[in-house]
């Protein structure tokens, strides 16, 4: 089996190629580029180097959300054309799960934070029981917060990783009254090896859908949209704020 990963939902541009159990190619850069600029370039890099046969591909992995609104649609795009192109299908990967794939086996529970803005992140909660993913707590937005009392409340240890960790990380030291740690420099992003690592368990299990039927999972409103039904509530003698989520798009 061989599956073709693309994971851009947050800074991190990265592709990979999974055969059967072995990640034969992973391409991953943080940097001041638009993904638009470097996503499908890196992963021409990789099919090259490989000397992939894309005709052999059996699907197409993508990360699905959340994340930053343009990265998930460049992601989304480049996945689409391909699935499009190749006739295959698309494994929607969940980002946050993915991320916590990261730290396979790690003991307590892991914790993914994406940046969101005011004070908010995107996160899920998430444990490995005897190798298997689990979802404690699934993908949301919601307050920093309102994330440390949650984790108080479960009252385990956690390891969290993501791009929030420098926004949040003195915050999370003062407040956790449970043991906290942060994975280190080469473990704390997105990879698209673990996109694809957790894709061909969606595969195997029929979790896949059609190039055509993939949508992107942004858990919230775009910033435009925001505006436009702000507009709207105006226009009806509404209260604009009642348009607003929390946080920014990213």
């Amino acid at each position: 089996m061989k599956i073709i990963a693309l994971e851009s939902s947050g800074n991190v541009a990265s592709a990979a190629i999974l055969e059967d159990g072995t990640l034969r190619a992973e391409y991953t850069i943080d940097h001041k580029k638009t993904h638009s600029q470097t996503l499908l370039p890196m992963l021409d890099e990789i099919v090259r180097m490989t000397e992939l046969d894309l005709s052999e591909v059996d699907a197409i992995a993508v990360a699905a959300g959340p994340g930053s609104f343009t990265g998930l649609r460049i992601g989304s795009a480049s996945a689409k054309g391909l699935g499009l192109a190749l006739g295959i299908p698309l494994v929607g990967v969940p980002a946050l799960a993915a991320m916590a794939c990261n730290l396979y086996g790690s003991p307590g529970l892991i914790c993914p934070i994406m940046d969101a803005r005011r004070e908010q992140v995107y996160t899920g909660i998430y444990r490995f029981d005897e190798g298997r993913l689990n979802t404690v707590s699934g993908q949301e937005a919601m307050g920093i917060g309102e994330l440390i009392d949650k984790l108080n409340d479960i009252g385990e240890k956690t390891i969290f990783l993501g791009d929030g960790v420098p926004v949040f990380e003195k915050t999370i030291k003062e407040s956790m009254r449970v043991p906290a740690e942060f994975a280190p420099a080469h473990l704390n992003r997105q990879r698209a090896g673990a996109v694809a690592w957790l894709g061909r368990q969606y595969f195997i299990e029929g979790k896949y859908e059609s190039a055509a039927d993939h949508r992107p999972e942004y858990l919230r409103l775009s910033q435009a949209e925001r505006e436009r039904k702000a507009r709207e509530l105006k226009r009806e003698g509404k209260n604009p704020s009642d348009a607003a989520c929390p946080g920014d798009a990213v």
